[in-house]
């Protein structure tokens, strides 16, 4: 706000000029008190001066109708969406979200600060708030490779930008239990300059949420029901309750909300992509299913507007209230959330169910320095080769998927019991579609190490063929699930061509595939242009996998990510997160 705003802002609130806008004879959602009321409501250089009879150059008649704060998603990956922020942000706005906390570590893991700088760039200007908070694990841990590392000299300046609200998700525990140097320091540049700092607490007992909050870690997004809530709640933490595209945790933690302590939730989507957006909405639908299941609409809406504007100290957003910008929405229903309008700092951005207002020479491309980051090692068939020392009751460590769920489970099988290995003669592991059983594969992609990762993926349902993406958190290496080899070497060559996307392939023939060619992870174009690309594959799936349920992609892309419970493999092997350690594919 300039000076001449707040002396504009003043005059009229105390109806010495007029106001640009005014809504009439509304009911506001108090997100204070919880409660509605009806009044009317001025407006003037885009910040919301009063409630009460107000003059206007515009007038709206609310009768009938509700208004509330503009939604705010506190913690996402825009990366995760496929599409750039200028792009991702009209699906949002169509949703009802004005602002959002994201964290670039995706792309920071492909390309460091130019991946930082290209997330700032790229989001300037837009009719859409996209605040970011600085990835604090780049790499996620060592036990992975990434395409860069970020150390606190690498991030210290960013916090003189104002869009920087803090340090993204801390995941790397035992570096912060053990007091590691390089977290420690970014853990404490964020604090000196007065910052919030993003949990990760997968899997964390109370003790590890001790540790967390002691090194004032202020939120987790990773609770996996009600019970593991409400103790990370009575040590000060609050919890970002995610209903992702894969990740789906709203059912199960919806019950530690009540009255006293809604002030300590909030929602976000963490990943979702961007068909997911237009399809089934945003933190909007989470709204809709916590007032469905028993939540007040003025609740579920706080925790979506003044609860992550108060924890992320955005002083001015999240409520119907003089003093603070006019992002809000007008409501035909309240309960079903059904949306008419969306205004943008008192600026009408959408309207029945339609972008206006949005400038697109605002846009920016991205550059060719982000293309070519996909640099594989020599592979042949070989490379997917997993040998088996076979002896009596010799077992197997096997990733198996929860669909739906970031974490997996441990699985051990027994040799002898795998359909396609039940003669004696056998030496390595052949996939066994009758025991829905393939071979998973984690390419080190940024440097051409030739690391290689090799595992066993129960749940995936593939029949035949092969998938592959350069989509896998938080290093995002090219991570492969296959029935055999040829298709798997198939699929890691053509995503190297493509510069990086998602592929589908069956006799070493592309059935479906998208290009992603901002550093592996997103498109240049906008979602109309890749919504059939999408389409194709999630239909193209059903050909090599006729009965899944669940987003293939997104959930593969989340196996190699080695702090989420219970087994990952990465480009280095396959990794027991519970020791925090590297296991043999064999147990004997």
């Amino acid at each position: 706000m300039n000076k001449q705003t707040l002396i504009n802002t003043i005059k009229a609130s105390r109806k010495e000029i007029k106001c640009d806008l005014v809504i009439k004879n509304i009911t506001i959602i108090d997100v204070f008190n919880k409660d509605r009321f009806v009044g009317s409501i001025g407006i003037k250089d885009g910040y919301i001066v009063g409630i009460g009879n107000y003059d206007g150059e515009e007038i709206i008649d609310g009768t009938n109708k509700y208004i509330c704060p503009g939604l705010i998603d506190s913690h996402c990956h825009i990366e995760s969406s496929l599409v750039t922020p200028a792009e991702y942000s009209k699906y949002a706005l169509l949703n009802g979200i004005t602002s959002i906390i994201a964290d670039p570590h995706e792309i920071s893991n492909v390309m460091g600060t130019d991946g930082i700088d290209f997330m700032l760039n790229s989001s300037k200007d837009l009719p859409f708030d996209i605040y970011f908070m600085l990835p604090s694990c780049v790499p996620g841990t060592c036990f992975e490779s990434s395409g860069a590392t970020l150390l606190s000299q690498d991030l210290i300046n960013y916090y003189k930008n104002d869009r920087i609200l803090g340090l993204a998700e801390v995941m790397d525990y035992p570096s912060v239990a053990y007091c590691k140097e390089n977290i420690i320091d970014k853990i404490y540049d964020a604090v000196h300059n007065n910052k919030v700092i993003d949990g990760h607490g997968a899997g964390f007992t109370p003790m590890m949420s001790n540790t967390y909050r002691s090194a004032h870690i202020l939120t987790d997004h990773e609770c996996i029901n009600a019970n593991e809530a409400l103790e990370k709640i009575r040590r000060g933490m609050h919890i970002l309750i995610r209903e992702g595209t894969v990740a789906k945790n709203l059912k199960e933690l919806l019950p530690a909300v009540n009255e006293n302590n809604s002030s300590r939730f909030c929602f976000c989507t963490d990943d979702k992509h961007i068909d997911d957006i237009a399809n089934n909405g945003s933190i909007n639908n989470s709204i809709v299913y916590a007032i469905k299941n028993g939540l007040k609409p003025e609740t579920a809406i706080q925790m979506a507007t003044i609860n992550p504007s108060n924890l992320y100290k955005l002083n001015d957003k999240g409520a119907i209230a003089p003093g603070y910008i006019a992002d809000f929405i007008i409501l035909d229903n309240l309960e079903e959330f059904k949306i008419s309008k969306v205004f943008k700092a008192g600026k009408l951005i959408v309207d029945n169910n339609k972008i206006t207002n949005y400038n697109a020479s605002l846009v920016k491309k991205a550059s060719g320095l982000y293309s070519n980051t996909v640099n594989l090692p020599f592979l042949s068939e070989n490379s997917f080769t997993i040998s088996i020392k076979r002896k009596d009751n010799t077992k197997l460590n096997v990733i198996e998927i929860i669909p739906n769920k970031l974490e997996s489970i441990h699985l051990e099988l027994n040799v002898d019991d795998i359909k396609s290995m039940n003669h004696n003669n056998y030496t390595e592991f052949k996939p066994s579609p009758k025991d829905d059983l393939a071979k998973i594969a984690v390419i080190e992609r940024h440097k051409g190490s030739g690391n290689v990762g090799l595992g066993i993926l129960k749940g995936l349902g593939l029949k035949e063929g092969a998938i592959g993406t350069t989509i896998a958190h938080d290093s995002h290496n090219l991570i492969l699930a296959g029935t055999n080899d040829k298709d798997m070497l198939f699929a890691a060559k053509e995503l190297e061509k493509m510069h990086g996307g998602i592929i589908i392939v069956k006799d070493e023939t592309i059935l479906a595939h998208i290009s992603l060619e901002i550093g592996g992870l997103m498109t240049n174009r906008q979602y109309h242009e890749i919504e059939d690309d999408l389409k194709n594959l999630h239909f193209a799936i059903k050909a090599i996998a006729p009965d899944i349920n669940f987003n293939p992609f997104l959930t593969l892309s989340f196996l190699s990510l080695p702090v989420i419970p219970d087994l990952k493999i990465t480009d280095k092997g396959l990794f027991d997160v519970t020791k925090f350690e590297f296991i043999d594919i064999c147990k004997n």
